[in-house]
């Protein structure tokens, strides 16, 4: 079909070059794009698969909805709260989580190992004395990629009105037993499948006195360089109104990352200020993800991506994976009830005050859970985030040429060269080069924006890496 567009005829050339190829590659516009405004077709988002349907289709309201309700029956999970009582409090919460991801484990043919992770945390402004905190971690090893980990979390923990107040009732049935209970149905959904990447499904402790379990246990992956590609908080996903008056989104959660990286280096900032990429970070990258493979007819959900490290003024466990360098972000529900969260339980001017179950829509974190299983299994299952991706400039031309590491995984059939226009909150192109570890894409890098993703036979794709720049 001829085209009116004035650049029609032009052609994109693209070199390429692995350990066994160097030969020039010249593709065609014609062929390598269905659009008129540059090389490259445009991205879709990525439609689930007859295996994730399936495992979307075992997610079960009434089962979140038992767990919840039994760790409302601990009457308070306060980090404070005594770990000895068998019935009430942080302790006894902590041994029923473990049992109950043992349980789960048992499932999986011995690739999953359930830990508890306990530390000391010194006094703190939220900590008066030194106070053991216990996680419990269950990882799912991989086949095929065991390195990758992505992990998810809720925090077990819940509070009163007042932060140090360990006796009072806290039932914490949105923050968070909603979270907890997303994870404890990931871990079973995922348990009796196989997947190329490790998940790690983390329920941690001491979120509301200051993200120590979390720290704790980023800090510990990271002592063991661990490779986190991903890692998700489910903080406050218990309902879709936020039972004010206000107009409910039944069908919408929450996604909050961060653009420039919390880690980001003096160095880092002056070349970014130089080339771009305020909006590029490895964690909005991952919102990027998320948003492709989670947002469709087999989850039921709008994944609202926001571009704020999180809530005003908030914070989650996240944070923790952040300050060490991981991409990390935080599902929350799109609308928070005040009166509910951060409440003593009571009745105050005919208002219900208290973080009660009441007040959680089951259903709705059923939702929430499909849309982290999506994304997840897209992970899991996929190809890992290309490493040492850079843009070559050393010299100036009008062209960009790309390069990176091969990944020695054999699952994965090529890489993407992907661009967007810089004003474009989201990639719109993607340009296929093949199984190799270089290309030159006939585009301006002063006037668009790249990344690189991997590709896998089964139509995977990882999430985007953006190149740094090198002058050598």
């Amino acid at each position: 079909m001829e085209s009116s567009h004035p650049h029609s005829g032009r052609r994109t050339f693209l070199t390429a070059s692995a350990a066994t190829l160097s030969t020039p590659i010249l593709a065609d516009a014609a062929l390598a794009s269905d659009t008129a405004d540059g090389p490259g077709r445009p991205i879709r988002p990525q439609r689930p698969g007859r295996e994730l349907r399936a495992l979307l289709r075992e997610i079960d309201p009434r089962r979140i909805e038992a767990d919840i309700l039994r760790m409302v029956a601990f009457g308070t999970r306060h980090t404070l709260s005594t770990q000895t009582d068998p019935v009430r409090g942080i302790g006894a919460a902590v041994e029923w989580v473990h049992a109950r991801l043992q349980a789960v484990a048992a499932a999986s043919g011995g690739r999953m190992t359930v830990e508890k992770q306990s530390f000391v945390q010194p006094v703190s402004p939220r900590v008066p004395a030194p106070t053991t905190i216990t996680n419990v971690v269950a990882t799912l090893r991989g086949d095929a990629s065991p390195a990758r980990l992505y992990v998810v979390t809720g925090h077990l923990d819940s509070r009163a009105s007042d932060v140090m107040n360990a006796t009072a009732d806290a039932p914490g049935a949105d923050d968070d037993a909603s979270g907890v209970a997303v994870v404890l149905e990931l871990a079973r959904l995922f348990a009796t499948r196989r997947t190329r990447g490790t998940l790690v499904f983390a329920v941690v402790s001491g979120e509301e006195q200051g993200l120590y379990g979390s720290a704790h246990l980023a800090a510990k992956l990271k002592e063991a360089g661990a490779d986190v590609q991903a890692m998700f908080s489910n903080d406050i996903v218990g309902a879709g109104s936020g039972w004010d008056g206000t107009r409910p989104e039944p069908h919408t959660v929450r996604l909050f990352v961060e653009g420039v990286p919390t880690t980001e280096t003096p160095q880092e900032a002056a070349l970014r200020q130089s080339v771009g990429g305020e909006n590029d970070g490895p964690s909005r990258q991952l919102g990027r993800f998320v948003k492709d493979v989670a947002e469709n007819d087999a989850t039921g959900m709008k994944v609202r991506v926001i571009w704020r490290r999180d809530r005003y003024l908030r914070g989650s466990d996240h944070i923790s994976f952040i300050r060490q360098g991981y991409p990390a972000a935080r599902f929350t529900e799109p609308r928070e009830n005040y009166a509910h969260e951060h409440q003593d339980v009571r009745v105050e001017n005919g208002v219900q005050y208290g973080d009660l179950p009441e007040f959680v829509d089951f259903d709705y974190t059923a939702r929430v859970a499909k849309v982290n299983a999506a994304t997840l299994w897209s992970l899991a299952q996929g190809p890992g985030t290309p490493k040492n991706v850079t843009i070559d400039a050393a010299t100036l031309t009008n062209d960009t040429t790309l390069h990176w590491d091969r990944d020695p995984d054999p699952g994965i059939a090529g890489y993407e060269v992907i661009w967007r226009e810089t004003t474009s909150p989201d990639w719109t192109h993607a340009i296929d080069v093949g199984d190799v570890t270089t290309a030159t894409i006939d585009l301006a890098k002063d006037n668009v924006q790249f990344a690189l993703r991997a590709t896998t036979p089964d139509g995977h794709r990882s999430p985007a890496a953006f190149p740094r720049a090198t002058t050598t």
